[in-house]
């Protein structure tokens, strides 16, 4: 009998990590005494935070995790999200200030998962601490930590968002300022070109996604993980900047 598509994207630790069912349930019990659907899901953040992520939630969808992250990295806020993925509930916990991120599942395990397919279901105050940081230049951490760099650039290129950010959105122009690293990245072919030309001059979003392996999608995607390592800089007023928001989604 083959395996159900769960087992074999996730082989490894799956049984120890928390059913859907049960998370959901014991939601359901926080919201009877209670609280709301979105106070529930977006649990104890600081108000800053929470009030960023209300602009999603107030559309009537759930926040993706890219927004979450982007909303943890511009408040410099540690959180733990929960993400469900088929069957069973990962743990996902951001350090913007130190710039890691640390997984139940190894990093590079979570990297290859179907990103598209994680659900954001609760998002919280991050209440546990990082190993030491001399553990972790030791290789102390056994794979579940990464850079946070890495991770934000594998959710922006293969995550479920293919929008822009609201915060780079609209009309606005962008060029890779010279002092970003992009080592981490591990850069090739279409990308590791796009980025040189990014260093060198500034480009608007149209632009862009008719260079040489691009398109709009893949255009915003990168434009969005670039924004989140950082080192994006975006101008309003550049010759080059154009409203794009019929082109790239974000107007309704």
């Amino acid at each position: 009998m083959p395996l159900a598509p769960f087992e074999s994207t996730l082989p490894l630790g799956a049984a120890e990590l928390m059913r859907a069912s049960a998370f959901q349930r014991q939601v359901e019990l926080e919201r009877d005494g209670g609280e709301d659907r979105v106070s529930t899901r977006l649990s104890s953040l600081d108000p800053s935070l929470h009030q960023d992520l209300l602009r999603f939630e107030g559309k009537g969808r759930r926040s993706e995790l890219l927004e979450v992250l982007a909303g943890a990295v511009r408040h410099a806020s540690a959180v733990t999200v929960h993400l469900q993925m088929h069957q069973h509930v990962l743990a996902l916990t951001a350090y913007p200030v130190q710039r890691l991120v640390q997984g139940v599942l190894p990093m590079k395990q979570f990297l290859e998962l179907q990103l598209t397919e994680l659900e954001v279901l609760r998002v919280e105050k991050a209440s546990q601490t990082l190993p030491p940081l001399s553990s972790l230049a030791a290789g102390g951490a056994t794979g579940h930590v990464a850079p946070m760099g890495r991770v934000l650039w594998e959710l922006a290129l293969r995550g479920a968002r293919d929008e822009l950010l609201p915060e780079i959105a609209g009309q606005a122009a962008y060029r890779i300022t010279p002092t970003m690293d992009l080592s981490v990245l591990e850069l090739s072919g279409s990308l590791a070109s796009a980025c040189e030309r990014l260093k060198r001059q500034t480009t608007g979003l149209r632009e862009i996604s008719e260079w040489p392996g691009f398109d709009r999608t893949r255009a915003m995607r990168m434009l969005n993980g670039l924004y989140l390592q950082p080192g994006l800089m975006v101008s309003r007023t550049h010759p080059a900047a154009t409203n794009e928001g019929w082109f790239n989604g974000s107007a309704h």
